[in-house]
C-alpha cells in the first residue's frame, strides 16, 4: 500500500514523478470501465456496475490509508484497488 509523501521534503523530481503515476492509475481504470461497459451494452455481458468517474478521490483515499487501515470494500473501488496493487488489469 502507498503512503502519502512528505510534501515538505518533496522534490519537484518526485512530486512529478507521483502525479504522472496517479494519471496513469486512472486512465488505466477509467478503460477499464468504458470496456467493461461496452461489454453490456453489445450483449456479451449481462450486467456491469463500474467506476468510472470517482477515480481522483479513490486515489486520494489510496494515498490517505496507511497499512493496517481497515475498510469496507465497495463494489465500484476499482480505482482504489489499482492504486494499492491490489487489482490489475
Amino acid at each position: 500500500m502507498q503512503s502519502i509523501p512528505d510534501l515538505k521534503n518533496i522534490s519537484f523530481e518526485d512530486f512529478k514523478t507521483e502525479v504522472i503515476n496517479d494519471y496513469k492509475v486512472a486512465v488505466r481504470s477509467r478503460e477499464c470501465s468504458l470496456l467493461g461497459r461496452r461489454e453490456v451494452l453489445t450483449g456479451k455481458a449481462k450486467f456491469g456496475i463500474f467506476g468510472d468517474g470517482k477515480e481522483v478521490p479513490q486515489l486520494a483515499m489510496a494515498k490517505a490509508f496507511k497499512k493496517g487501515d481497515w475498510r469496507s470494500g465497495y463494489y465500484r473501488d476499482q480505482t482504489f484497488m489499482m492504486a494499492i496493487g491490489e487489482l490489475t488489469v
